[in-house]
């Protein structure tokens, strides 16, 4: 995308974990940037993440849905630039237990997303795609020429959405860059995933529910990190129809995490709790991240160590945050599908 100012931007899922994470880092880097927000409000797009930021003029939140064709119109009559699509259905273990709303979400509304960009033309379609559409990692990291071999509802509607930006690129010519990340942690991370859950369980003295025999494996990037990548796809030239990968070369087991937040929470080991299985659990994801920094010169800079700590406090300090999320619903989901109280 040519680095023309003023720049406007969509963000759609602007108020979850990583787009929210996204929308800051773009307004602190770019004085001249305009942002817009496209967020359904769903139980892990929280007004909260971005409260900081509302009062910013160059600052827009829409609520609405990407698969609503009017609402998407409308945003992209006055003025898109480029357009970073975060908004998806995401936790796999909700993919299994409701996996029509995933296929709604993820693939539906990524075509209405498209359909706008190529009739309203864009500079570039940043589409958030994710490293589960590969499946195993068996031998090796996987490369962006690998096969795709999702192995839950939520990879495969990912692994739809990134071919059919894909088909958008090679047919209507839309700018598409697709980009395939390892799993994210740090701040604003809604409490069902692996490392915020553990987190916030350990703080509160509860059970660390670990699937399995706990040796399920996965790259792990702080989410500035993944920002930073995302900021230089957006500003690379000469990229579109790509795929790049984006991870940190940090893997690490679910069981390894644990051990690490109760050691650094200096609680006991006796929190761990082994609970059965998900069905298709993916035993390793991991990704090759050397064409990103080949070709751009990006690379991850922040240690796993680093970001667990600087995950870590903030957690300890935003408690308000995560315990007003950690009822009703959630409580729900979580007794469902760890057998917990």
């Amino acid at each position: 995308m040519e680095n023309t100012k003023p720049c406007k931007l969509l963000v759609t899922g602007g108020l979850g974990f990583i787009g929210s994470n996204f929308v800051r880092y773009m307004l602190n880097k770019y004085p001249d940037y305009e942002l817009v927000n496209l967020d359904k409000v769903t139980y892990a797009g929280i007004p909260e993440n971005l409260a900081d930021v509302e009062a910013d003029p160059r600052y827009r939140f829409v609520k609405g849905d990407i698969t609503d064709e009017q609402t998407v119109n409308r945003i992209f009559e006055a003025g898109v630039d480029a357009v970073i699509n975060f908004a998806a259905e995401t936790h796999v273990d909700r993919s299994i237990s409701n996996p029509s709303q995933f296929v709604i979400t993820d693939v539906y509304g990524t075509y209405v997303l498209l359909e706008a960009a190529r009739k309203f033309g864009v500079k570039r379609f940043i589409q958030i795609s994710t490293d589960e559409v590969y499946g195993e990692a068996i031998d090796s990291p996987c490369l962006e020429t690998g096969p795709l071999m999702p192995k839950s509802p939520y990879a495969a509607s990912k692994a739809g959405a990134d071919r059919l930006a894909y088909s958008y690129f090679t047919t209507f010519e839309v700018p598409v860059v697709i980009t395939r990340c390892g799993n994210n942690f740090g701040p604003y991370q809604y409490p069902e995933k692996l490392i915020s859950l553990l987190i916030t369980n350990a703080i509160e003295d509860k059970p660390l529910p670990i699937y399995g025999d706990g040796q399920n494996r996965r790259d792990w990037i702080y989410v500035t990190d993944h920002c930073r990548a995302l900021d230089t796809i957006l500003h690379a030239e000469g990229i579109a129809g790509e795929v790049f990968n984006v991870g940190a070369r940090q893997e690490r087991t679910n069981l390894e995490i644990a051990h690490l937040i109760l050691e650094l929470l200096g609680k006991p080991r006796q929190l761990l709790t082994f609970v059965t299985d998900r069905p298709g659990h993916v035993r390793r994801h991991a990704v090759d991240v050397e064409k990103i920094k080949q070709k751009l010169g990006w690379q991850a800079d922040t240690s796993f160590e680093t970001g667990m700590q600087l995950t870590l406090q903030w957690y300890k300090e935003h408690q308000a945050w995560w315990r007003n999320i950690k009822t009703g619903e959630f409580l729900a989901y979580y007794r469902k599908h760890y057998g917990l109280n």
